[in-house]
């Protein structure tokens, strides 16, 4: 008898029972490429010798002292070097163990800020449609994904939205990227002229948007322009890396190639790589100051902020991204990856659309590549994908509702730092053994 409250009751789970480099194995000795880290966590791969004996190390010294009493070295050290990467020195670091938790702290964290700024009518806080941010429900709030808020829509608080950057899909013919990314960021201001700018607290997006539209990066000036909106309006600008984030689309900070710094950001899934659950939310000096120098603490915590053996875990995997150089592969291989892709599928009628940075790729299913016409949900793509790919030796992350939160279909790769050109070549053709079986009509 089983006592599990699984994800999806009605569906039959391999078991795993064990994992090295970039495969994994369950209890029936099948092996599978891990394609998608999960979801975008497994950043080394699995079984890495130092991640693990640093791990042990600390568990022999210190697993858990609580943060309300305690600071400790793996947390400190940890700190500083997110805000090395992060580009600040007087930013502030808090740790969680996932990113809900990060992304729900960033929504404290501003909150807390612009009351002690004495400005405690801000209280709105804008995001995106086809965003997500998180299963707690202040992140769900945030997120702009139908199908995981329906069900919970009467509990949610009900901010705005605007539109995503979303070349494939809105930008129009003949428009430049540039000309788009500038059009498709006046959105944010609009809404904050309708909404008044006294009252808006933060902005919220993903640099990089992940789950729900398979790794769409913004196009043009898109960030900078929104950069501009948020200092001339004094709104923050909370950006959320919880996939994107930690080397996963070359630099450390994928908000580093958008030539901007946030106020906020969130990361998380590859933080930790996998080895220990944990999330940080980092800030600007200036908010931790301002709510520090109001006289109060962060009316905010969890049991496991902080957690000594899940920072060792991320200092250790960030050392391994360091010394083995990792961020340079996952720009060559995630070139190679693209390339591969885009040979490979070329002339299939239900691809339309290959995109993406690094390590952090997305493939858009269509029913006519021509007129860029949606797959429908009623065909349950994602789930067949899944099963597919599973059975041919591959874990990957189909997800559904890309072309307007409802219809349309996409496939997430957020494959391990370490893969090789093999690995690529391996990839590639366990998936179009997939795509070949599936039928899209």
């Amino acid at each position: 008898m089983r006592n599990v409250f699984y994800r999806n009751p009605g569906h039959e789970y391999p078991s795993v029972v064990g994992g090295q480099g970039v495969y994994l194995y369950d209890s029936e000795g099948r092996e599978y490429l891990d394609g998608s880290g999960g979801a975008a966590v497994s950043c080394l791969g699995h079984g890495h010798p130092e991640v693990i004996a640093a791990i042990k190390k600390q568990l022999d010294q210190l697993a858990f002292a609580h943060t309300a009493y305690f600071t400790s070295e793996p947390q400190e050290k940890l700190a500083q070097r997110l805000v090395r990467h992060f580009g600040e020195d007087d930013a502030r670091v808090y740790f969680l163990s996932g990113g809900s938790e990060a992304n729900e702290t960033a929504l404290k964290m501003a909150r807390q800020y612009w009351i002690a700024c004495g400005r405690s009518e801000k209280t709105v806080v804008i995001s995106r449609h086809q965003s997500f941010h998180g299963n707690t429900l202040g992140a769900l709030a945030l997120s702009g994904s139908p199908g995981r808020r329906d069900i919970y829509a009467p509990m949610l608080q009900d901010w705005p939205k605007i539109e995503p950057c979303y070349a494939y899909r809105h930008q129009e013919a003949g428009e430049s990227d540039e000309e788009y990314g500038g059009r498709s960021a006046e959105a944010l201001e609009t809404a904050i002229l309708e909404l008044g700018a006294e009252n808006i607290a933060a902005f919220f997006a993903e640099t990089v948007v992940g789950a729900t539209l398979g790794a769409v990066p913004a196009v043009g000036v898109y960030f900078q322009k929104i950069r501009e909106i948020c200092d001339r309006h004094e709104v923050l600008l909370v950006l959320d890396e919880i996939m994107c984030g930690s080397g996963r689309t070359g630099t450390y900070f994928a908000f580093a190639q958008e030539a901007i710094m946030p106020d906020i950001v969130t990361v998380a899934k590859g933080l930790g790589g996998g080895y220990q659950p944990v999330g940080a939310t980092i800030s600007r000096g200036f908010i931790y100051r301002q709510i520090a120098e109001a006289g109060g603490s962060f009316t905010h915590g969890h049991t496991y902020v902080g957690h000594a053996a899940a920072c060792a875990a991320g200092l250790a995997v960030a050392d391994v991204i360091e010394k083995e150089n990792l961020l340079d592969n996952v720009t060559k291989i995630g070139g190679v990856l693209k390339k591969t892709l885009e040979e490979m599928f070329a002339d299939h009628p239900n691809i339309g659309n290959i995109r993406g940075r690094g390590m952090f790729l997305g493939i858009e299913l269509v029913r006519d590549r021509e007129t860029k016409e949606p797959v429908s949900a009623s065909l349950g793509l994602p789930e067949k994908i899944k099963t597919g790919a599973m059975s041919n030796g591959l874990v990957c992350y189909p997800a559904g509702g890309t072309a307007d939160g409802r219809e349309g279909a996409h496939i997430l790769l957020a494959p391990p730092f370490i893969y090789n050109r093999d690995h690529v070549d391996e990839l590639a053709g366990k998936l179009k053994k997939t795509l070949d079986s599936i039928d899209f009509a």
